[in-house]
């Protein structure tokens, strides 16, 4: 008769839970599987999964379940999970800003779609642009590598660490300025022609105010903006791979910056 004593119950699901936690946070947090069109039991499937295939190679401290320890390192997986998530999350807001300010320069700003995963409207540019940034990241394996960082962050970042080093956070809140920078350099192809062509318009309107500006200038903006965009598109490969190439790099120097520093002697 097989007999399994409370030590051994305890040890199985604390090696299971916590590193579940991790990643489940990071699964929610991510832009790709934190989608609301993903079934919430998909995404605590595939973490139970995941968490099932690396337990046996996860050490964890011997520090029971429910304590206050226990409570400590739970929200200490949380937040490494979320961290990670975050970092995907701010690459796909480049290409969302690109299409805001591609949308409000060609005069669609007010072609906006209601987005499911964050809640608010999009501007239909901007729903384009994420959707093939979506394929393009599957496309590259992107997603494999993504989650192959976040199985390998059990050896960086193992659990039970006792504290985070604070200027990781920073780090992440830099990062967030590449969601202007990129994004203006993604946008700028059809933004800077738009500019001159706006520019053009108003001159006009002050040079002969009896010609109506206003009637042609939407359609040569949306004219000129699609075929720019056409342009954009077939060079976009190689934009994203740098973006997700970056990305990934962030993501490894995030998770040894967590890490926290060693004690002065």
């Amino acid at each position: 008769m097989v007999e399994v004593t409370f030590d051994q119950l305890h040890g199985w699901l604390v090696a299971f839970l916590w590193p579940m936690t991790r990643l489940t946070a990071f699964l929610a947090a991510s832009p790709l599987w934190g989608h609301s069109s993903v079934p919430t039991q998909a995404k605590v499937g595939l973490a139970a999964l995941i968490a099932v295939a690396i337990a046996p190679l996860v050490s964890v401290p011997d520090v029971p379940l429910v304590s206050w320890a226990g409570l400590g390192i739970l929200v200490e997986q949380l937040l490494i999970g979320v961290a990670i998530g975050l970092v995907m999350r701010v690459t796909f807001a480049v290409v969302q800003a690109a299409g805001e300010f591609i949308g409000l320069q060609m005069g669609l700003a007010f072609a906006t779609f209601f987005d499911p995963g964050s809640g608010t409207n999009m501007v239909v540019v901007s729903r384009y642009l994420h959707m093939i940034t979506l394929l393009m990241l599957l496309a590259l394996d992107g997603h494999l590598v993504v989650l192959e960082i976040l199985a390998t962050s059990f050896e960086t970042l193992p659990i039970g660490l006792g504290g985070f080093n604070a200027a990781a956070f920073a780090m992440l809140a830099r990062y967030g300025a590449t969601i202007f920078s990129s994004g203006v350099l993604l946008a700028l192809p059809v933004i800077g022609p738009l500019l001159i062509i706006n520019l053009a318009m108003g001159i006009l309107n002050r040079a002969a105010p009896q010609l109506t500006v206003f009637n042609i200038g939407f359609p040569i903006s949306l004219t000129v903006g699609l075929a720019l965009m056409m342009v954009l598109l077939s060079d976009i490969g190689r934009f994203l791979q740098r973006l997700f190439g970056h990305a990934l790099d962030v993501m490894r120097q995030l998770l040894e910056a967590l890490a926290p520093l060693p004690a002065a002697t």
